[in-house]
């Protein structure tokens, strides 16, 4: 097949795709679970890396969360699910508002931490722009400082549906 006829092709047909899933009915814009597979972009908004090493586990081989279909990704484009950790702090606060508009919808924002849902032991602090809910809507949040990796798979496979 030529390009030419190959393009002309393309032209009639139009986009093909699939239709966005079904938004169901209490969660304008912002369902509680994705079916399937899920992809995780993880942003750091401002944590002292304790979240971070339980994210790690959560998705190493004791843990396994890709096992439940939750995967991390390296872009908001790609991704399903804005993981936060850590408190918003002013140098973070733009950068998040801007990687969860990337993310397609419906799109899930998860809190992780209680950084992440109340400022936790940075409440106050004169760097802090406030917690992931001030900044973004969040659609599920997990406590803990840190939250154990168990906890976290857990929430993960609440938004896979598993």
């Amino acid at each position: 097949m030529s390009l030419t006829r190959l393009v002309g092709l393309i032209r009639r047909s139009g986009r093909i795709a699939e239709p966005a899933p079904a938004i169901p009915d209490g969660h304008p814009g912002r369902p509680t679970a994705l079916a399937g597979s899920v992809q995780i972009r993880h942003v750091d908004a401002g944590s002292c890396n304790g979240c971070e090493i339980e994210v790690g586990g959560a998705f190493g081989p004791v843990y396994d969360a890709e096992r439940y279909g939750a995967r991390l990704v390296a872009s908001p484009r790609h991704a399903d699910v804005v993981l936060v950790t850590g408190v918003v702090t002013h140098n973070m606060l733009e950068p998040l508002r801007r990687t969860v508009e990337a993310t397609p919808r419906p799109r899930l924002v998860l809190a992780v931490g209680d950084c992440a849902r109340n400022c936790g032991a940075f409440k106050g602090g004169y760097g802090v722009a406030g917690a992931v809910h001030d900044v973004v809507d969040v659609d599920l949040e997990v406590p803990g400082c840190p939250p154990e990796p168990s906890a976290i798979v857990e929430a993960l496979r609440r938004v896979t549906g598993r």
